[in-house]
């Protein structure tokens, strides 16, 4: 049960790549830390993306023990830092209890042998992710439920109470989400469209790309921010937008320019973009072929980070009338542009109301069910999954 107890460990650990959630993760990418077997605890020390031991790099199984990171995680240094939605890490261990040293705060999920527990709002310093377990082997998955705009995490290290660190789970299948609130969650926890934004409200576990990952069993890696576009961000006026979304596109830590992801270490099956809910309502919208010219770019990023991935490019279930209209037709136009037969578009219905809503309108929580389900089948038919 998360908590805010819990022992310091021995600092045991090193990076390898890949590896999956198990049964019931919040699928993300999965970045190892580990080397060698675990008495106590792990520390996520090792090179960023780099391998150590015998694991298996970026796909397949690993032997080493080693604690896997999940989504875009630096490790380069003497802790492991992230930011991005759905980020964390998973363990598996040989033991009857877990818990990790925290810095930076946020919620998070915590799931134990496939179960999901009560919400971890993070303590600086140890926190409790499970005790008492039946002694045997267990897996522990701990999920960032907020997004990038409200701080980056760290963890220090994990302790197993005299426990011991085991092989990661292998790597199957990949994801990449890439998108704006709705992606990340966005106050799909609220109880009405009137209440405004929170971390508390905010749930990226339970998110329509979250859902669609673990019901095809695959790896998430979440890039995501509210009001993000891929020209304009909420509110900005067409002739004075700056920073959208493409602009923290390559990174690991979205707030630190110097912080480049490597993508040698997570090639994704499929990308799967929502981006343009933000452009369009602004004071100004972006002309047509600023929009369609910036899509394309931001498409020829995503190709370039992954020869082989297929690309889905979707609208947002906020849009309606003449808004949806465009950007549904903006879209399809970049996507016929580049004449690349692993790039296409799918539509989401707009939200009805029948649901409810999230904070600031946002789909709820039984809508992004319903977003899941209809990407989850667009992923299906151009994946053979």
């Amino acid at each position: 049960m998360p908590g805010a107890s819990g022992s310091a460990g021995a600092s045991l650990g090193g990076v390898s790549g890949g590896g999956a959630a198990g049964a019931g993760a919040s699928a993300g990418r999965l970045e190892d830390a580990g080397a060698g077997g675990s008495t106590g605890g792990a520390s996520p020390q090792g090179g960023q993306g780099g391998s150590a031991g015998s694991s298996a790099g970026a796909g397949g199984a690993s032997t080493t023990p080693a604690i896997h990171y999940v989504g875009r995680v630096d490790t380069s240094g003497s802790t492991a830092r992230f930011a991005w939605s759905g980020t964390g890490a998973v363990v598996r261990f040989n033991g009857t209890s877990a818990s990790v040293n925290l810095g930076g705060g946020q919620e998070y999920t915590v799931v134990v042998d496939g179960t999901v527990g009560p919400k971890l709002t993070a303590t600086d310093g140890v926190n409790s992710l499970a005790k008492g377990l039946t002694a045997g082997e267990h897996t522990v998955e701990l999920y960032r439920r907020t997004e990038a705009s409200q701080g980056e995490s760290e963890i220090r290290g994990f302790d197993f109470a005299g426990g011991t660190l085991l092989a990661p789970p292998p790597v199957t299948r990949r994801l990449e989400f890439i998108g704006d609130s709705i992606t990340c969650g966005y106050g799909n926890e609220g109880a009405s469209a009137s209440c405004g934004f929170t971390p508390q409200t905010e749930n990226h576990y339970l998110s329509y790309a979250a859902l669609t990952a673990r019901e095809l069993k695959a790896e998430l890696s979440t890039i995501a921010w509210s009001g993000k576009g891929v020209v304009c961000n909420y509110g900005d006026d067409a002739t004075s937008c700056m920073d959208p979304l493409p602009t923290y596109y390559d990174r690991i830590l979205p707030n630190r320019a110097d912080s480049t992801w490597d993508y040698a270490r997570f090639q994704a099956d499929a990308v799967v973009i929502n981006l343009g809910t933000n452009d369009l309502s602004t004071n100004s919208d972006p002309d047509q072929a600023t929009f369609e010219a910036a899509y394309k770019k931001l498409l020829e990023r995503v190709r370039h980070n992954y020869p082989n991935a297929h690309i889905l490019c979707t609208n947002g279930p906020m849009l309606s009338g003449t808004d949806l209209v465009n950007v549904r037709k903006y879209l399809q136009n970049a996507v016929t542009a580049l004449a690349d037969p692993k790039i296409s578009t799918f539509e989401v219905p707009t939200q009805d109301g029948s649901d409810g809503f999230g904070c600031d309108s946002h789909p709820s929580l039984e809508r992004h069910k319903k977003v899941a389900a209809t990407v989850t089948a667009a992923l299906k038919t151009a994946l053979g999954w």
